[in-house]
């Protein structure tokens, strides 16, 4: 297969070098293809093949991408893998070309063979998709191509028993493909390919299909393959083989506009109310319109399909401009035109009709909720600036920046990560988001998968739509509402920016620009230090290394809330899971009743109360499948004290508590959660005779957010812990389901039944289900929006004797410094292994330390 490249590069003479990370080739256009890594040396270059004398100080200096004069770039080192081409041209030195100037998606080197000249210019995006396949080991996790994802679409579509039909148009009352997404291969295939040679796993894709145009309406997952030609399907079982019921499916957006023309419908009575009330109405509207925002579940118990909408200003931030209407609407028929208002609730009041509401009000005897007129400019909702600091410092400039001084740290290719001892496969699961797979530490395995499985929040209120919702966000496709991240904001300008493509509720992929960002973060603290004083004014040493972590981010808007999720890797074998919450707050109409229920955040605005919780799968495999697990915390004895006859002490000593049950691996909330959690290997031990551990530290305040066993609880029973450990099984991928939200007194998947069995988990493959989360009380300074400060939480994995010493000693940024001429200190002498200054966007000048602190 020839490779292939770009339109419109002009080749002015000569020779063309092409690194494409994929192959070689010859074709009539490139004389050379090249299949390999940036060389470290000019040793390496001619051991490589490399025709030209290779400049071996800019090799180890990095050589800088420039967007006009070097404001942002990015740096090629030894051992990167890029797609470059290097061709011969005319002028002896070349310019540096705009990047509007340069054909998209590669990067062009221009060299002059006669001068030691490179001029370098970057056409690709930081939202570019990497062109090249992802290395071998790491693909059997990636997420579907577009051309995987179509092939399954046709597939599907072509085979009449199905009888599918497009989702967008058309009626309610018919077979759609709802979701395309990778099927990841079994554990025990992966593993048998990954670590001993085995065959690489057949790929698949799950793809999930409403047949809404039958007499029974159901939702049936298919498992389809092999990829990239699929041929066949079979059917994908939950656990019990239970059948997924119709009123489960998740709100499409044909549903959506189904609701709205419903809704509109049932508002011409109230055409006058509104408009005197607010300014605002929803029938026969074209500006200053109403609109709305639906709650679930959807009914009180299994079956229904009943959903509350609470009415809105449609306004910047609309979620915060309730108008004190919220309408119940039955729409569990697949036929529009019996769906029917059941309901109303206005201004703390419930009414049986939109007729009877309109006749009080026509009547004058409805107390009226008059709002006034929303301001053209600084609304309260938005982000516009209004106010100002009483300091007077500056903030009409920017603020502080990342930056890479000499190039990125990390490697990316396709969907494999590396970073220092790291190394591991992500993928974006448009079902509930980041998975990462086969995460691994100086080329040992610390964890098979970590994702995350669900995030809700329950409310409390006054009005029915608040006391009726309870948000389980994988249900509103948590992980494909992933919208661009903005660069200098959302992530560093610098950042390594990725689309994604998800088929959910569409007709087809659907690209999302910049879904996800990878940079290295500067934590503003080292990962070690010490500063030795002498106590006399002067020191022995200081030394430190400075604190860095690589960030894998994305971000889930599932309507007014956005989630933050990150994965963090530290170079010291840490690894952080995180979650931000901000956005708006989810908000009900102010009475006088509903301060119960939260805080009053604006005229007619009640911020209510919630819980959010979050889960996440961690599938662990300490230096091998083979693990156990024990919690460690400290108890105290009191004994004579051996060096004081008659005296007494009183100390701290370690209490180990194997766990070898999933009981008594399951830790709910109300009950202390043991201090060190620790998963370890029974048959390996660190040089000091320790077994090998790791261990899971939350960073969490979370609690129920119902009593055990109440109706909607029984759909989040992984809610119930802190920390539940299970044996792997096939069967237990997840611990929720996008079917959660609208069936959750019936749910698919349930998570107590994982635990019910009380299997042994000595020596076996373990599987932790951690749960974070956090009290929401809004309050005034929610608004505009939810803050980040104080609003995340997650839990981190830490090496616990898993070493012989802190792995981060590998790293060359410490920083030592020794006086040459105590007790003087005139003299020091400074150790480094990077360059003495860091470059340009932190400044020219070396370092320098002093370390003296002497009376004045």
């Amino acid at each position: 297969m020839a490779a292939q490249y770009p339109q419109g590069l002009v080749v002015p003479m000569g020779l063309v070098l092409t690194l494409n990370g994929i192959h070689a080739s010859w074709d009539r256009r490139v004389n050379m293809a090249w299949h390999g890594a940036w060389p470290a040396s000019l040793a390496q270059s001619r051991r490589m093949g490399w025709p030209m004398p290779w400049p071996h100080h800019i090799a180890h200096a990095g050589i800088q991408l420039c967007q006009q004069g070097c404001g942002i770039g990015s740096s090629l080192y030894p051992g990167q893998w890029w797609s470059l081409q290097l061709q011969a041209g005319p002028q002896p030195h070349g310019p540096q070309l705009p990047l509007s100037q340069v054909p998209p998606r590669m990067w062009l080197l221009q060299l002059a063979w006669a001068l030691p000249m490179l001029a370098m210019a970057s056409s690709s995006s930081p939202s570019a998709s990497p062109t090249e396949l992802p290395p071998d080991k790491a693909s059997i996790f990636a997420d579907l191509s577009v051309a995987e994802l179509r092939a399954v679409q046709t597939f599907l579509m072509s085979r009449p028993e199905l009888g599918l039909s497009p989702s967008r148009r058309g009626p309610l009352a018919k077979n759609t493909l709802f979701l395309v997404e990778l099927l990841p291969p079994k554990k025990h295939l992966a593993l048998r390919y990954l670590d001993h040679g085995g065959r690489q796993p057949r790929r698949q894709a799950r793809a999930v299909v409403f047949f809404g145009g039958q007499a029974e309406p159901n939702i049936t997952e298919f498992a389809v393959g092999p990829l990239p030609r699929p041929s066949s399907y079979r059917p994908l079982r939950f656990k019990g083989s239970r059948t997924v019921p119709f009123t489960a499916r998740p709100v499409t957006q044909l549903e959506y506009e189904l609701l709205h023309g419903v809704l509109a419908q049932a508002m011409e009575p109230l055409h006058r109310l509104l408009l005197d009330a607010t300014g605002f109405w929803f029938h026969n509207c074209s500006q200053r319109c109403l609109t709305f925002s639906d709650i679930a579940p959807r009914g009180v118990v299994s079956g229904e399909r009943r959903s509350w909408l609470v009415l809105q200003r449609f306004v910047e931030g609309f979620f915060l401009h309730p108008v004190g209407l919220e309408v119940l609407v039955d729409h569990r028929d697949p036929d529009p035109r019996r769906w029917a208002v059941q309901r109303l609730w206005y201004n703390g009041r419930y009414f049986s009709s939109p007729q009877e509401l309109a006749e009080r009000y026509e009547r004058g005897t409805l107390a009226v909720a008059r709002l006034p007129e929303p301001p053209s400019q600084q609304l309260f909702s938005s982000y516009e600036p209004r106010g100002r600091f009483t300091t007077g410092t500056p903030t009409g400039v920017h603020g502080a920046k990342v930056c890479e001084p000499q190039g990125r740290r990390y490697r990316v290719r396709g969907n494999q990560l590396e970073y220092g001892g790291w190394s591991l496969a992500f993928r974006l699961r448009s079902s509930a988001g980041l998975q990462l797979f086969n995460l691994r530490f100086n080329g040992e395995r610390v964890a098979y998968e970590v994702s995350v499985q669900e995030a809700i929040a329950f409310y409390g209120g006054h009005s029915p739509a608040a006391m009726q919702t309870k948000y389980m966000d994988a249900g509103w496709g948590m992980g494909s509402v992933t919208y661009e991240l903005a660069r200098g904001i959302d992530c560093p300008e610098v950042a390594t920016y990725l689309d994604v493509h998800h088929f959910y509720d569409a007709d087809g992929p659907v690209r999302f620009p910049r879904a996800i960002c990878i940079f290295e973060l500067p934590t503003g603290v080292p990962l070690r230090r010490h500063f030795d004083s002498d106590f006399q004014g002067g020191f022995h040493f200081y030394a430190g290394l400075e604190g860095q972590a690589l960030v894998l981010r994305t971000t889930s808007t599932v309507y007014n809330y956005d989630y933050i999720w990150d994965f963090l890797l530290y170079p010291n074998g840490v690894m952080e899971a995180k979650v931000h919450a901000t956005g708006f707050i989810h908000a009900t109409f102010y009475t006088p009743q509903g301060r119960r229920y939260g805080s009053r955040v604006h005229s007619h605005v009640l911020g209510n109360l919630h819980t959010h919780l979050v889960h996440y799968k961690v599938d662990l495999d300490i230096a091998g499948t083979g693990n156990s697990f024990e919690t460690m915390d400290v108890r105290f004895e009191n004994i004579s004290n051996p060096w004081s006859p008659g005296a007494r002490v009183v100390q701290p000593w370690l209490h180990r508590q194997p766990r070898h049950s999933e009981r008594q691996a399951a830790f709910p909330f109300g009950t202390a959660l043991p201090r060190y959690l620790l998963f370890y290997n029974p048959r390996q031990r660190n040089r000091w005779g320790h077994v090998r551990s790791y261990r899971i530290q939350h960073s969490s305040h979370a609690g129920p957010v119902l009593p055990r066993g109440w109706q909607e609880e029984e759909g989040v029973s992984w809610g119930r812990y802190h920390l539940a450990v299970t044996r792997h099984h096939e069967n237990e991928p997840t611990s929720s389901s996008i079917y959660a939200q609208n069936d959750p007194w019936e749910p698919l998947v349930s998570f107590e039944g994982f635990i019910r069995n009380n299997e042994s988990i000595d020596d076996q493959d373990l599987v932790a289900w951690v749960t974070v989360g956090f009290l929401h009380i809004p309050h005034a300074e929610d608004i505009p929006n939810t803050a980040t400060p104080g609003n995340a939480v997650g839990f981190f994995l830490r090496p616990f004797n898993f070493f012989d010493e802190d792995p981060s000693v590998a790293s060359h940024s410490p920083v030592i410094v020794r006086p040459l001429d105590p007790p003087t200190f005139s003299r020091v002498e400074i150790q480094r292994w990077t360059p003495a200054s860091p470059g340009p966007c932190v400044g020219p000048e070396p370092f320098t330390y002093n370390g003296t602190y002497w009376q004045e």
